[in-house]
């Protein structure tokens, strides 16, 4: 179940980043995170907290549900 909601969670950040044109050094950047963690979380290999998934929602400009759905 978790590596499930990793690997949603990392194919729709990838995908809003690459629409709104970010590069990850950008979206770290914006959401107050590293781009070594925010890869890693585009990789599904880590989870991200709440926090983090709230900060990378707020820069995507997006709910942080979107992200898990």
């Amino acid at each position: 179940m978790a590596t499930d909601i990793r690997r949603v969670m990392a194919a729709n950040v990838r995908r809003i980043r690459a629409q709104r044109g970010l590069s990850q050094e950008v979206l770290a950047d914006m959401a107050g995170v590293s781009v070594r963690y925010l890869g890693s979380i585009e990789r599904g290999s880590t989870a991200a907290t709440v926090v983090v998934l709230a900060r990378l929602a707020r820069a995507l400009k997006v709910k942080p549900a979107d992200l898990l759905e």
